[in-house]
């Protein structure tokens, strides 16, 4: 069996997808996450590394600065950007650390307008915008992205009038914020919440040279809205953003995977610009763990730990067999492992597999059965968490399976 029989089988994508990772903005975001300027600059070589192509980064507080300072000191391959708020002050500030591009956030749905600025007309909330905008792209020379907040609950005449203001003040690109996860992936899905129907309206309707998209997950949708904007833009735009953060993380239920993203791109699509780069996903995966202080979920799909585990019988017999039993891909092809472990549901051929593995010996069918029933014992006890590896060999060595001074300790 090959990779290539389930793999690379859609048409290539007649536009080009940008990755443009957001975990150190809006994935730090995320309540009880943190990370330190070393830690900041080291995802950022990271997502260099699998391929992202831009990164966007806060510049308030002083880590923030000297994490900017640290990672333009690398001279990475990608693009990296200053988030602003509608403000000249965000914008000094940005140039300030040295930024070359921003993106500048701001709302454009009615709800936010009557939360944020009752007292304005939309004239007014326009205009200062403009304003912001062209101070950016004009009198500062920077590559300037503005952010669309809550771009799919946005009535398409008013957003459109905004997209065309920013376009005109300079914005080389706009970005449709998906802010509260209700759009939809669907092409025959309208205005304003369909994010396919959008994609092709900013193109036919507006004067702005790229687009980009950023969905959030409240839906669990975040993905599938991210590849559905992606696919209406082929054929449509030479280009389109995508903003993602690497595991999800972010506000609320977080954001569209950067490492979904790109495998989809990869496998699905056959995205050659990532070939040999999702290899170091479970890597970067583990590394933003840890220094964000995020938990990765063992479950979670390409990176957790227990992305190709298999405990129960059938599974692992398949396994051992042929891994494209239950694997979709190799494992190290994202940089994980295959684990067979033991656990309530294990039959006999993972067990004798694993005492193989313990001691290098092929056992008997007697010693198998013997191992069976001690684990059986175990788990009709009240064990429920798969048995660990030296848990394991600590069993065989109690039943003189495996001898004493083997020990990993």
């Amino acid at each position: 069996m090959d990779i290539k029989d389930f793999f690379f089988k859609m048409k290539p994508l007649k536009t080009d997808v940008i990755i443009d990772d957001t975990t150190l903005r809006d994935g730090i975001q995320m309540p009880g996450l943190a990370t330190g300027p070393k830690e900041a600059t080291k995802i950022a070589q990271l997502l260099n590394e699998i391929g992202v192509e831009r990164i966007e980064l806060f510049h308030y507080q002083e880590p923030d600065k000297k994490a900017a300072k640290l990672i333009a000191e690398l001279k990475l391959d990608l693009r990296v950007a200053g988030w602003c708020r509608a403000v000249k002050e965000d914008i000094d500030s940005a140039v300030q650390c040295g930024f070359k591009e921003v993106g500048i956030s701001h709302p454009v749905s009615e709800i936010h307008f009557k939360a944020k600025w009752p007292e304005k007309t939309h004239e007014q909330i326009i205009a200062n915008l403009a304003d912001v905008t062209e101070y950016a792209a004009k009198t500062c020379g920077l590559r300037t992205f503005v952010h669309g907040e809550d771009s799919t609950r946005a009535d398409w005449e008013l957003e459109k009038r905004i997209i065309n203001t920013v376009a005109d003040a300079g914005a080389e690109c706009y970005r449709i914020c998906d802010t509260v996860g209700i759009g939809l992936s669907d092409s025959n899905a309208p205005l304003p919440n369909g994010i396919p129907a959008k994609v092709v309206a900013a193109k036919k309707e507006t004067r702005i040279k790229a687009i980009e998209v950023h969905a959030h997950d409240d839906f669990g949708n975040a993905v599938e809205n991210t590849i559905s904007a992606i696919k209406a833009a082929s054929g449509v735009w030479d280009k389109i953003y995508a903003s993602t953060t690497f595991l999800g993380i972010g506000e609320r239920a977080g954001n569209a995977e950067t490492e979904k993203v790109i495998l989809n791109l990869y496998l699905h699509y056959g995205m050659k610009k990532f070939e040999g780069k999702t290899e170091k996903l479970k890597m970067t995966a583990d590394y933003i763990g840890k220094a964000t202080g995020y938990v990765v979920p063992p479950n979670k799909a390409i990176v957790g730990d227990y992305g190709f585990a298999h405990e129960s019988g059938i599974h692992t017999h398949g396994v051992l067999n042929d891994p494209f039993t239950y694997e979709p891909y190799p494992p190290e092809l994202v940089g994980n492992i295959r684990r067979l472990t033991i656990g309530k549901q294990s039959g006999k051929g993972v067990i004798k597999h694993k005492i193989t593995e313990a001691t290098g010996i092929l056992p008997d069918d007697q010693i198998v059965a013997m191992v069976v029933e001690r684990v059986k014992e175990i788990y009709a006890n009240g064990r429920r968490a798969s048995l660990k590896d030296e848990e394991f060999k600590k069993i065989l060595r109690t039943m003189k399976i495996l001898p004493e001074n083997n020990c990993s300790c």
